[in-house]
């Protein structure tokens, strides 16, 4: 949403001549997720990268503590649960309490305050990460299930992997029409006001293998549309696959994913720079593989690399946050309570 008059931008509430509260202007939200992204890994990534990052330009870094409700060491869904619903649940659990209450998450509670939606992830849109947005199982496995539940939420708009599960499934329910319009080729104009983008069927295309869109190139066109529509928005932008090259225990794997994801940071760092009443947070739902640099040269950043785990660490994780209310991000604090932030900005506490 361009907003081009500054005095639409103040972050205090004004009053009207009668003495009443004028509405404020909603803030937008980009929740962009390095799956796996510890602080090695960013680091790893920004020497492959010349010595730069666009995480330069964040003026505001926490860190969050990234446990589960009953292991030190969390997954992808009970850290998407506690980002999106703001609770702690069980490893493997998605929008789910631990006394299996089903969560409402922040992308649903903004749709229900007239915000536009979207989810963007490098690997399958019902993967952990993207389904605790939207989806409340048991399970992060039940893809049949998550993918039947994203068919019937509102989401505007979503670009991932995965087909296989809503168009070839055991049920045998063809939910691709009843999801929303999959036929819009990427890149051309897309009048449709909801729209899905399968890059692949299941979740297995590699950056150096050539996949396609890029994470920037999925970022600004997702953006490009919501400006269309001229209404607040919350987007989830995942980074997926530097988890994958953690798990890979490969140094390679996970600066190439990085330096995607890092691209895709420049495109919102440009957004919220034109468009100041938008907040962005770049975090991690946990640490992979372990990662340590261990010997490296500044002569062209050169380095040697070790892991100590081919799963997930305990470690905290930065949290960056850029624009409005980014302040709120600042200090040391568990998962959930992104979600708390992101909701008192979404009420302007």
């Amino acid at each position: 949403m361009k907003i081009k008059n500054a005095l639409l931008l103040t972050l205090f509430t004004v009053f009207n001549v009668t003495g009443q509260k004028t509405p404020e202007t909603p803030v937008n939200i980009i929740l962009m997720i390095g799956d796996g992204m510890g602080l090695s890994q960013i680091t790893a990534g920004m020497y492959s990268n010349g010595n730069k990052t666009a995480l330069e330009e964040f003026e505001y870094i926490g860190l969050s503590k990234t446990h589960s409700s009953e292991n030190l060491v969390t997954d992808s869904a009970a850290s998407g649960t506690a980002f999106a619903c703001g609770k702690k649940t069980m490893n493997g659990v998605l929008g789910m309490d631990i006394n299996n209450n089903k969560l409402s998450s922040i992308l649903e509670i903004c749709k229900s305050r007239g915000y536009l939606t979207g989810l963007i992830s490098t690997s399958s849109i019902v993967h952990a990460t993207p389904a605790s947005f939207y989806a409340n199982v048991r399970s992060r496995h039940q893809y049949e299930d998550i993918a039947l539940q994203l068919s019937e939420n509102n989401i505007d708009y979503f670009i991932g992997g995965g087909e296989k599960h809503f168009k070839k499934r055991n049920d045998k329910y063809f939910i691709r029409n009843k999801i929303i319009t999959l036929n819009a080729a990427y890149g051309s104009k897309l009048y449709s006001n909801k729209l899905g983008f399968f890059f692949n069927n299941e979740m297995d295309d590699f950056l150096y293998d050539g996949r396609k869109p890029q994470l920037d190139e999925a970022l600004l066109a997702t953006l490009d549309k919501f400006d269309q529509r001229e209404k607040p928005f919350f987007i989830m932008v995942e980074g997926s696959q530097i988890d994958w090259g953690g798990h890979a225990n490969e140094i390679d794997y996970i600066t190439s994913e990085f330096k995607d994801f890092d691209g895709a940071i420049s495109v919102a760092v440009n957004y919220v720079n034109a468009n100041p009443n938008t907040l962005l947070i770049v975090t991690a739902d946990h640490e992979t593989g372990g990662l340590a640099i261990t010997f490296g040269k500044t002569k062209a950043y050169t380095f040697k690399s070790d892991f100590n785990t081919g799963g997930h660490s305990a470690t905290m994780v930065p949290v960056f946050s850029y624009g409005t209310c980014a302040k709120k991000f600042s200090g040391i604090y568990e998962n959930t309570a992104i979600f708390d932030k992101m909701l008192e900005t979404v009420e302007r506490k």
